[in-house]
């Protein structure tokens, strides 16, 4: 077997994969879903942990980011291996088959609806019974990384989250492609870990992760209300990641790797 899969090999093989997702039922795709929010979590966790957890954390924004980004990556390597659903990688992977009308739009947006609400449910629960509740970040430097986090990420301007939602799910689909292009366990997982870390450490803007980022800093005590956690970042994030998934990854690699 080759150690890499062509292109167009790695196309079909993301179309099979869209065709697996779509047959499953409602509930079955809920719950992997909801682990793929949970698995997310995990990742966004151990940025946290890893990228503040130091005093100078604040003065080294480039040596957080670094760390930060060294280990989020976890939450896409247990999605991808455990066959979990990931509404932003979902994003890319079940468009070329849309459009060559191998499946239609309505399953598409079924898929999405589903699997958003499941990562959605996923990261919540992780946020309040295994961060919040436990005090996994009680201790300040944590606490206040948290807080700020939360904060920050509900006061950029509505167009400067839609572009960042852009560049984080175009990186994070074309890890997906990247995983699906290997053959091979450590080919696959360094596939996925590069630029999932890299839209880390670029600052970009991911809706599922922000799922646990965002409630966490609430649950913790940082002053951001519901309604701004949806119109101010989760809205924009969204749907620049529809797009930066979809369209950048998804039609994009559909249409130069046709047959």
């Amino acid at each position: 077997m080759n150690p890499i899969l062509t292109p167009r090999e790695a196309l079909a093989a993301m179309e099979r994969s869209a065709e697996a997702k779509l047959r499953n039922p409602a509930h079955k795709t809920l719950l992997l879903a909801f682990m793929a929010g949970a698995f997310i979590a995990m990742g966004g966790l151990l940025s946290i942990l890893a990228g503040y957890g130091f005093p100078a954390a604040a003065t080294a924004p480039g040596l957080h980011r670094l760390l930060s980004g060294a280990v989020f990556p976890l939450g896409l390597v247990l999605v991808v291996f455990t066959g979990a659903e990931l509404f932003t990688g979902n994003n890319a992977t079940l468009v070329p088959g849309a459009l060559r009308r191998r499946h239609g739009w309505r399953a598409v947006a079924r898929n999405w609806a589903l699997v958003y609400a499941g990562n959605f449910a996923g990261a919540l629960f992780f946020a309040g019974f295994l961060v919040a509740l436990p005090g996994v970040l009680s201790h300040p430097l944590w606490h206040e990384a948290a807080c700020s986090i939360a904060r920050a990420k509900v006061s950029m301007p509505w167009m400067t989250v839609l572009l960042r939602g852009i560049g984080a799910n175009w990186l994070v689909c074309l890890a997906v492609w990247l995983g699906l292009c290997a053959t091979d366990m450590p080919g696959r997982i360094l596939g996925l870990f590069l630029p999932v870390a890299g839209f880390v450490v670029m600052g970009y803007e991911h809706s599922v992760a922000n799922m646990f980022f965002i409630p966490t800093g609430m649950l913790l005590g940082a002053d951001v209300t519901a309604a701004e956690l949806a119109w101010n970042n989760l809205l924009p994030a969204t749907l620049g990641n529809i797009v930066g998934g979809a369209l950048f990854v998804g039609a994009l690699h559909a249409y130069l790797w046709k047959e």
